[in-house]
């Protein structure tokens, strides 16, 4: 079979299908998709919320409860515990099939009536101020952690330990202000660094101990601005850099970025250990084509940041196998259009459904089989009427679409979407897609972010009953005591700016990193492909064979 290229819907690009595309859909019996890769990511995103932290009550017990969910939520929340108890039942939520009716507005109805938790995650201890959190323990304000200790504002992290402001860091330690670095132990204001100890201001560095505003090292100690050191002199030069202070961070912080964009070698991309694969962000990995921010996969195709996948097509932040159109699951298997569910299987069209065999238009059910829209049937009644609602569905246009636009959990602005593909109000709207402006709520006695001391030992323990004003966002925030105390003991000056607006600025550069740009190598001039936009500003993007003879 040819590939096929047609124009997306959505932006108006052209796209590729390609003929392993083709077996996909014809093996899960789906039409060929009418939108490019991009705009069904973002779709799909869109269902993922990036709320604020919220108090409310749950709408069983009137418990408080800690939620990213928005206020203008069209279902109730209840606890998390509440939600798999056995005090309600999803089914007396059940609605019957109207032929007569699209799919997708019964299922909407459904989705409104029926009790959704209030956070995602299990097994956690002391991480109510945190969502998405897994297995973990003392989190705070964190957002998809995976096996993490005392950590605060982190996003994306797994197995770090005793740390803040860490985005998508892995088994990191005492560490704080870093971006995609693993098995590192004390390092600060850091990206895409591995085994590194005892170092600040680190870009693409290996098994590095004691650097300062290095790049591109391997196996070095006592290094600054790539010069070496003695240890005696590493430690008495040391001494001429202001780490202690806000501004002297901020010039250090103008300074390396500087040097990222003039003076680094950047490989092509940020793949590794991978065979047969395209996308950028991808490890451990087989056959994984237009793929990112993939782990563990094979034979994934058009995917978004996922972990686990096998012969999967076009899903978002899950662990599937045989799926397609999985957004924010774990663990399905044969399953179609699924949202927030976990342990399906054979299924189609569920929104945070656990532990389910051949169900179809479900929301909120657990351990059930031979469901459709919360309504029980047997075995024999569950495939007839399949059978017609796929024929009505198809009919409609709707089988093998997502839910649409206006379903998603809250403003597209409020979404996982917005970080990585960015829209205005005007083109959200224009396709169906929610938004909506958060109330920035005035305090009194409040201080500017920008008006607290320079240095931490100028702060006094009152700072943590203090409401501080992030100067971007005009959100509020406040210090916690651990943070006090960890920015104390490691002479970090406290931060003027709201955690979610630190998290979204050091992420952004990975997050734009996902368009193929066709360029010469900046030493030999070979053609290449890299993900590096150019607005990013990086001018030594090198092939493998330079990088690899370039980079110490």
């Amino acid at each position: 079979m040819n590939s096929e290229t047609k124009n997306c819907q959505n932006c108006h690009n052209d796209f590729t299908i390609e003929p392993e595309d083709f077996q996909f859909y014809e093996r899960l019996d789906l039409p060929l998709p009418t939108l490019c890769s991009y705009c069904r990511w973002k779709h799909l995103l869109a269902f993922w919320v990036f709320g604020r932290f919220r108090k409310t009550t749950s709408a069983l017990s009137g418990k408080t409860i800690i939620t990213t969910f928005p206020e203008s939520v069209k279902f109730p929340l209840y606890d998390r515990n509440e939600f798999v108890s056995d005090q309600w039942d999803p089914l007396r939520c059940g609605l019957d099939y109207d032929q007569t009716s699209s799919f997708f507005e019964q299922f909407q109805k459904l989705q409104a009536k029926v009790p959704h938790p209030h956070q995602s995650g299990t097994k956690n201890v002391s991480c109510e101020w945190s969502d998405d959190v897994w297995n973990s323990r003392e989190c705070y304000l964190c957002r998809s952690l995976l096996d993490c200790e005392f950590v605060s504002y982190g996003y994306r992290t797994f197995g770090c330990k005793n740390s803040i402001d860490l985005t998508y860091c892995f088994e990191t330690e005492l560490s704080y202000d870093c971006l995609n670095c693993f098995k590192c132990y004390k390092l600060r204001y850091s990206s895409h660094s591995h085994n590194c100890l005892d170092s600040q201001f680190l870009y693409d560095c290996r098994n590095c101990t004691n650097c300062f505003m290095c790049w591109n090292l391997r196996n070095k100690q006592y290094c600054i601005m790539n010069e070496q050191y003695s240890k005696e002199a590493y430690f008495e030069k040391m001494k001429e850099f202001n780490t202690h202070s806000w501004q002297g961070i901020q010039k250090l912080k103008n300074q390396f970025e500087r040097i990222v964009k003039e003076e680094v070698v950047h490989r092509t991309d940020f793949n590794f250990q991978n065979v047969n694969s395209s996308g950028n962000f991808i490890t451990q990995s087989k056959n994984c084509f237009n793929c990112y921010f993939v782990d563990k996969s094979e034979n994934a195709r058009n995917t978004f940041r996922g972990l686990g996948y096998k012969d999967v097509i076009d899903s978002v932040g899950s662990i599937a196998e045989k799926s397609a159109l999985s957004a924010v699951d774990t663990y399905m298997y044969e399953t179609i259009a699924t949202l927030h569910s976990s342990n399906c299987r054979y299924s189609a069209y569920l929104d945070y459904c656990e532990d389910l065999e051949y169900c179809f238009g479900c929301v909120g059910l657990r351990k059930k089989k031979y469901c459709v829209l919360n309504k029980q049937y047997t075995e024999e009644e569950y495939f007839a009427l399949i059978e017609k609602i796929k024929t009505s569905m198809k009919k409609q246009g709707e089988w093998g679409r997502f839910f649409p636009f206006s379903m998603a959990y809250s403003g597209y602005n409020l979404s996982l979407a917005n970080i990585s593909f960015s829209e205005t109000r005007q083109n959200i709207s224009a396709i169906g897609g929610l938004w909506e402006e958060p109330e920035i709520i005035s305090y009194d006695g409040a201080v500017n972010g920008d008006e607290l001391p320079d240095r931490i030992d100028e702060i006094s323990d009152s700072i943590c009953g203090q409401r501080i004003i992030c100067p971007e966002t005009k959100m509020s925030f406040n210090i916690s005591s651990q943070e006090l105390t960890f920015c104390r003991d490691h002479g970090i000056p406290l931060p003027h700016y709201h955690f979610d607006h630190r998290t979204l600025l050091r992420f952004k550069p990975m997050s734009v990193m996902i368009y193929p740009q066709n360029g010469v190598c900046y030493f030999c001039e070979k053609q290449i492909t890299s993900y590096y936009p150019v607005e990013l500003g990086y001018q030594k993007i090198a092939c493998v064979e330079c990088y690899q003879r370039e980079v110490v």
